[in-house]
């Protein structure tokens, strides 16, 4: 199947935009490249400082630089269900590695904060700051000039990208990432928000919403609702970083076990010791790019993503932008429902024919870049196989059912949810936003309603509990941005917003901050970007301004006459003290992080 005429005009104009850039990084990687392991350079206390705690016969393989040696970086803590079951992987790694005739060590760890648990709490503004220390750390591990390719362990929102960008700076080497699985269905995702709704109209107390919370994480595992971790780890397959059919395969399983040991054999097969020598910082190039955006829009995936993709390929040399999100997302039929954008989660998806399923589905409609390179064969169709375990206990790949085992769930090309992608980008005078429509019905994409004005969370949840919202409204949630107080998710605002709906107004939320793969059903524009905090124009919006939201048109604007908009002061202003819980040490991150159109990263 030829490539869509769209693919390949965005795909042509990122790599023309990106060329100076890219071939300046290409460049740099290549001159990293050493015949032989690096450490074969090094003097010998060097070397013997990095082989010091190994075994004998990982020493003597390591002094005779003909071994390839595997870096080992993990985001493991046994808080987060997701990275709990990451505590044995470099046990399993390490002997698949040695059984295939190479060495693997414990490089490093990276930190793993969970906005589930930040959730309106002061950590939650340290939350997009920390993928740039998960690179940090991630380029820390890596620094030892030891290591012929890596494993990266993690799962998680900033975790996963933030890997990505760490292992970007040693992008001569290959990387594979390794991830964990989902937890096991619980409450059904449908009862799960009617319990918050009801929670956030006065309608049950604290007990009772805890017991359903605390149905719906139960287990080691991934959150199985489809938000950032979930689309971190489809993007990662579709972008070929994982093992075909790796991401949703349930951990604490024979599979889950085989698909590690698996990755680890694979890694020492790409490394420049071996005859697939292939890089990171090569594989990752604007066919890998587009081919993440498209499988973002084609499963509504979430708009965490329009920045991290962003972020991604900055540090690849490549300048990805929002407007490449919106022209892909008009050609991209959405081919999933899950939860937030209908009531199935991840492990239904994986039922029904999940990755493997998908990508085969966009590759006959020429959505993706077959050639594009991948970890796990040549090209992207060996994606469109699924992992079974084989008898002598290792994964085998099998080809995937020709028709999804569940329509409500996943669907062909030819018979869509939506003929477009989840996300639009939308732009006025009030800048330019990002709008997940995927779980937007159609009648309530268009809003035209007085704003109300709000620079706290709280201070809208005291509105809503007093009454002040009960109308038609556009909710103004300003001084959330990078710079303002770290761009925190602002997931408290859906179920108040939502009751609002259901009780028939016309609701929308309008931010400089993020809402994450859990934006709901109420219309979302976020990533206000310039900032209020930058200059931006969310800092002239008065209460009782009228708002105008058109996501299908694109449209976010202010119903009142430039002259006299722009005449006006910008009211409000970011917190004066930004400290406690650790934010006092990333102030410098506050001064020297970008605009979200860009990313929302501190690295230039």
């Amino acid at each position: 199947m030829a490539v869509h005429p769209v693919l390949e005009r965005v795909t042509r104009r990122v790599a023309e935009r990106s060329a100076g850039r890219r071939a300046d990084y290409l460049a740099r990687i290549r001159a990293a490249r050493t015949a032989g392991p690096a450490r074969g350079g090094m003097g010998c206390a060097n070397l013997a400082h990095g082989f010091a705690a190994c075994g004998v016969q990982d020493k003597l393989w390591l002094r005779g630089n003909v071994t390839p040696n595997i870096a080992i970086v993990s985001a493991y803590n046994d808080m987060l269900s997701a990275h709990q079951p990451l505590k044995d992987y470099p046990d399993l790694i390490k002997a698949a590695i040695r059984a295939a005739g190479g060495t693997a060590q414990f490089a490093g760890g990276v930190p793993a904060m969970c906005d589930g648990i930040t959730q309106g709490r002061a950590g939650m503004e340290l939350s997009l700051f920390s993928r740039d220390v998960v690179a940090m750390a991630a380029a820390v591990a890596l620094s030892h000039d030891m290591f012929d390719g890596a494993l990266m362990l993690g799962v998680c929102d900033k975790i996963v990208p933030g890997l990505v960008i760490g292992a970007l700076s040693f992008g001569h080497l290959p990387v594979i990432l390794v991830p964990a699985g989902p937890m096991a269905s619980g409450l059904p995702n449908a009862d799960k928000a009617r319990v918050r709704k009801r929670y956030a109209a006065g309608e049950i107390g604290r007990d009772e919403l805890l017991a359903a919370e605390a149905a719906s994480y139960h287990s080691p595992g991934t959150c199985t609702f489809y938000g950032t971790a979930n689309s971190n780890q489809l993007l990662m397959e579709v972008m070929g970083l994982h093992l075909p059919g790796a991401s949703f395969v349930p951990p604490g399983t024979g599979l889950r076990d085989a698909l590690t040991e698996a990755a680890a054999r694979r890694v020492l097969k790409l490394t420049d010791l071996a005859d697939e020598y292939t890089p990171i910082g090569e594989l990752m190039d604007e066919r890998a790019l587009v081919n993440g955006v498209v499988a973002l829009l084609a499963t509504g995936g979430s708009t965490n993503h329009t920045l991290h993709l962003v972020a991604m390929a900055a540090a690849a040399g490549i300048e990805l932008t929002w407007d490449d999100f919106d022209e892909l997302s008009k050609v991209t039929p959405l081919l999933t429902r899950l939860y937030p954008n209908g009531t199935a989660d991840v492990n239904h998806f994986h039922a029904a024919g999940g990755t493997a399923f998908l990508i085969g589905e966009l590759i006959d409609a020429g959505l993706v870049h077959e050639d594009a390179r991948t970890v796990g064969g040549s090209t992207l169709a060996a994606y469109r196989k699924t992992p079974e375990l084989g008898a002598n206990g290792r994964v085998v790949w099998q080809d995937v059912a020709p028709e999804s085992g569940d329509l409500g769930v996943l669907r062909p090309v030819d018979e869509p949810f939506d003929t477009h992608g989840g996300l639009h980008t939308v732009r006025g005078n009030l800048g330019r936003a990002v709008v997940k429509v995927s779980a937007v019905r159609p009648e309530h994409r268009t809003i035209e309603a007085p704003a109300r004005v709000f620079e706290t969370q709280d201070a809208l949840h005291e509105a809503f509990g007093a009454g002040e919202l009960d109308r038609d409204v556009v909710a103004v949630v300003r001084y959330q941005g990078p710079r303002a107080n770290g761009m925190p998710e602002l997931h408290r605002l859906t179920p108040p917003l939502a009751v609002l709906q259901d009780r028939g107004h016309r609701v929308a939320l309008v931010t400089d901050g993020r809402m994450s793969g859990a934006s709901g059903a109420v219309p979302a524009a976020i990533h206000v970007s310039p900032e209020a905090a930058a200059g931006g124009p969310l800092a002239r919006v008065r209460d009782g301004d009228i708002v105008r939201l058109d996501a299908d048109k694109g449209l976010l604007e202010i119903l009142v006459p430039d002259e006299e908009f722009e005449a006006r002061q910008p009211e409000g202003a970011p917190p004066g003290d930004w400290s406690g819980t650790g934010r006092e040490l990333f102030e410098s991150f506050r001064r020297a992080v970008g605009p979200a159109e860009q990313g929302a990263g501190v690295f230039a």
